[in-house]
């Protein structure tokens, strides 16, 4: 049905005992191409209940939103209104978005033309969960892009209301605040507020890690994307410091990447050990004492490391809070098998699309065949 500035589509979705009739409105004003109809229509067809319908719901809603407030960075440049500093930004922004097809084989497209000023500091809070004395994660499954280990929402009330009714059935919680997310190439995403409060670099690898989703995604193995797309952050921006760089920038990167490593370091090795502990034939209350234990051991390491760094305070909140499973898992996702890839990328001779075609490869296998290649590949590395 046709409306002024849009149109209205009419659904008949499938409830437990009856069909539910509703519409949903789209507006198509001044974006006639950015709205891939069809993804609405297949996300609203794969509801299955009350509360899919509401996570839907804000889901759509909170892209459209995005929609409405994105405007070509182009124009914005060129308006005499648009503040210096943010034109100096989105021109950078530009450069790096340019560099990321050039140099690094990633997808081109307008994703990273567009401006949004979603005047909040985060545009997603995200969900993990695991069972109390497990790091298995509690996952999410959707249409396309399949299972996932978090859920995210674009309000924060919403999040922490799924966060307060998990906690309540034993998980353990931890809430993630996102400054960005890739639509995997289904809609153009555009640069967000959020992202510029972030040093030049950080942007750049962001925007790298982000396009790297749009280039390589495999349904149901949030680990395996995860780390892909952080090997190409590093890789990215390695090679942009190398062209346009500064040697303070690089020493800065360098000591920052130092860091990170130790940091990942200590959660895995601490994930690790706890996931022994899990492994012992326990009561739950002497776990649990156990568990407590090994978390503030966790602790007493980071004062340590921190120490080592000159009192370099980066990671502070990270561990001021919900210092639990799921936390710990938020890093795992992103962190393990990083070194793989990695290997598997000196190993084809550091060549970008060399690299791209034996992830796609990889991709192609089932999870746990996959996952071995790659142990595979980190052990054949010999640096």
């Amino acid at each position: 049905m046709v409306a002024p500035n849009g149109y209205f589509i009419y659904f008949l979705h499938p409830g437990l005992k009856k069909f539910h009739f509703f519409k949903v409105y789209i507006n198509i004003k001044n974006q006639p191409i950015m709205l891939k109809h069809s993804l609405l229509i297949l996300s609203l067809l794969s509801m299955n209940g009350c509360s899919s319908i509401a996570y839907y719901s804000q889901a759509i809603g909170g892209q459209l939103e995005i929609f409405r407030r994105s405007q070509s960075i182009d124009s914005l440049i060129a308006n005499p209104s648009t503040p210096a500093q943010l034109k100096q930004q989105l021109a950078e922004i530009l450069t790096i978005r340019a560099f990321a097809t050039s140099a690094l084989y990633l997808p081109d497209n307008d994703s990273y033309t567009y401006y949004a000023d979603l005047h909040r500091s985060y545009v997603l809070w995200s969900v993990f969960a695991t069972p109390a004395f497990s790091f298995k994660p509690k996952q999410w499954c959707f249409l396309i892009v399949g299972c996932v280990s978090y859920q995210g929402y674009f309000k924060k009330a919403s999040a922490q209301a799924l966060a307060d009714e998990l906690r309540v059935q034993g998980y353990d919680i931890y809430v993630a605040e996102i400054p960005a997310y890739s639509t995997l190439g289904w809609f153009e995403d555009p640069v967000l507020n959020t992202m510029l409060t972030w040093h030049k670099l950080q942007i750049a690898g962001l925007i790298f890690h982000e396009l790297a989703h749009q280039k390589i995604y495999i349904a149901d193995d949030t680990a395996f994307n995860e780390a892909f797309a952080v090997a190409v952050e590093q890789i990215g921006i390695e090679r942009w410091l190398a062209q346009s760089g500064t040697p303070k920038e690089s020493v800065d990167y360098q000591q920052s990447r130092q860091r990170q490593a130790e940091f990942v370091e200590l959660v895995l090795t601490a994930r690790n050990s706890i996931q022994q502990i899990y492994q012992q034939p326990l009561p739950p209350k002497q776990m649990e004492v156990a568990k407590r234990a090994a978390f503030d051991k966790l602790r007493a390491q980071y004062a340590e490391l921190k120490s080592s760094w000159g009192g370099f305070a980066g990671y502070d909140a990270w561990f001021a809070k919900d210092l639990n499973n799921a936390k710990l898992l938020s890093v795992v996702t992103y962190q393990d098998h990083v070194p793989a890839f990695m290997a598997l990328f000196e190993q084809v001779g550091s060549d970008l699309p060399a690299f791209y075609d034996k992830v796609a490869q990889l991709g192609e296998l089932p999870t746990e065949e996959r996952h071995a290649q790659l142990k595979e590949a980190l052990l054949k590395f010999k640096p």
